[in-house]
């Protein structure tokens, strides 16, 4: 499937209108609702296959972060045939205690894979948490570059994002 048709598939899927509130307070009258797409198994496997050639040569462990990373990183993982950590934005204080479950991350080389980037906020510091549990980390990759400053803001955290489609590829699909 081409980038095109897997955007516009995204877009139909995912793209809402009404009145939402959103996190700043702001309220819009569209809404892209990630957890659409990310429900759908054939969608989703389709964005898998996709991201799949994305992953930088040497990974050896795909982390996903919480939430809409999880699903992503799952379907992922069945493509590249590599091991998943599922990393919670803080440990939880019972069980295991662990930022990360899954496969191990200490002293591997490690993908950061979440569903989409806006500010890149998250991936800054979840990589940072990773980090502190010595995974080698230098890039990032995403479903979705919202093109909102999350690719600088991530180059300034030393991780290059990669990513299957942008904004700009949502809204020319909007279009067509």
């Amino acid at each position: 499937m081409t980038d095109e048709r897997l955007a516009a598939r995204i877009h139909r899927a995912s793209h809402l209108t009404g009145e939402f509130v959103l996190r700043s307070g702001r309220v819009a009258t569209e809404y892209f609702d990630k957890y659409l797409f990310e429900a759908d198994p054939v969608l989703l496997d389709e964005v898998a296959a996709g991201m799949a050639a994305l992953v930088p040569d040497g990974t050896e462990v795909l982390a996903g972060l919480e939430m809409g990373g999880i699903a992503v990183v799952t379907a992922l993982g069945r493509h590249t045939g590599l091991p998943c950590a599922f990393v919670r934005k803080t440990a939880k204080p019972y069980g295991t205690r662990r930022l990360a479950e899954g496969a191990a991350v200490a002293g591997r080389r490690v993908l950061v894979v979440e569903d989409v980037v806006t500010s890149g906020g998250q991936v800054v510091i979840s990589t940072g948490q990773l980090r502190d549990l010595d995974a080698q980390i230098s890039h990032a990759l995403c479903v979705i570059d919202r093109q909102e400053g999350g690719t600088e803001a991530l180059a300034g955290a030393g991780i290059t994002l990669r990513s299957l489609l942008t904004r700009a590829d949502l809204e020319a699909a909007a279009r067509d």
